[in-house]
């Protein structure tokens, strides 16, 4: 059965200015969406709202995943879920190494539900099978395995952020994941590995929501559903040549009409 993201009507607001307007948008496991817009049109405010950062207030609306109302739950608990974000801008964080923070990440996982102390056994045999799979997961992004023990993200290049927040993806295999402009600052040759990341676990068990300015990306992931965002709403919906159509003819066609039709609607 698939797992469900169903976004109803969600308006968010950030420091009493209203970001996105009205948002409905259902994600299940087994498909790719891709939403798409100009800048400022609210995509990374859905993407932050929909992990349950405290900046962005939920005034309206539903955000469901496998049922539940998830709109009051911190984001470890969507986390847990099985909801993931890779950031647009992944944070460096000083004396943690990125080995080290994916092994806490991952036990976390394995855990939920559990009570009492863990068999220390048990727990030496899932770290060696941690640390084969993350040797795995870096040659596929192809990742040198010494960053595994730096410091995480700290001195990376932009493409190497990126990287590591798809080898946590991996790590994690969360059943929905948003990717919030993953590809932006990649070289051609980065956007092609990370997309072939992500296309190694599409199947009936994961989902995925791509957010993104640019065809590049999205012609590697040939994503099954495309949305554009414009002004906190989606505005127009349909398969993979909307990219193409978005493409030759930009965003301004869309933007006219969306202002024309809400000049009707004032009337």
């Amino acid at each position: 059965m698939a797992s469900v993201l169903e976004i109803k009507d969600l308006h968010v607001s950030v420091e009493g200015k209203e970001i996105l307007k009205g948002v409905t948008l259902t994600v299940k496991t087994g498909e790719v969406h891709s939403i798409m817009g100009p800048n400022g049109s609210g995509k990374s405010t859905l993407a932050l709202a929909l992990m349950g950062h405290p900046k962005y207030e939920v005034t309206h609306g539903e955000i469901l995943f496998k049922g539940q109302n998830i709109v009051e739950l911190e984001p470890n608990e969507r986390a847990r879920l099985g909801l993931f974000l890779a950031f647009q801008y992944p944070l460096e964080i000083q004396g943690v190494p990125l080995g080290r923070f994916l092994w806490a990440a991952k036990k976390a996982m394995m855990e939920q539900g559990t009570d009492g102390p863990t068999d220390k056994k048990a727990d030496a045999k899932a770290l060696s099978q941690f640390r084969k799979e993350l040797q795995e997961k870096m040659k596929l992004l192809k990742m040198d395995e010494s960053f595994a023990q730096r410091y995480l993200n700290v001195g990376f290049s932009g493409g190497e952020k990126k990287r590591a927040e798809i080898v946590q993806m991996h790590i994690l295999k969360p059943e929905i994941a948003i990717l919030d402009e993953t590809d932006s600052g990649l070289d051609i040759d980065s956007v092609k590995i990370v997309a072939e990341a992500v296309n190694q676990l599409r199947g009936s068990d994961f989902g995925a929501l791509v957010i993104t300015h640019y065809q590049r990306i999205l012609n590697f992931l040939k994503p099954d559903y495309v949305h554009v965002m414009i002004d906190g709403r989606i505005v127009r919906s349909g398969d993979e040549s909307l990219v193409h159509e978005l493409e030759a003819k930009g965003y301004d066609w869309l933007m006219n009409k969306t202002n024309n039709n809400a000049k009707v609607m004032e009337r």
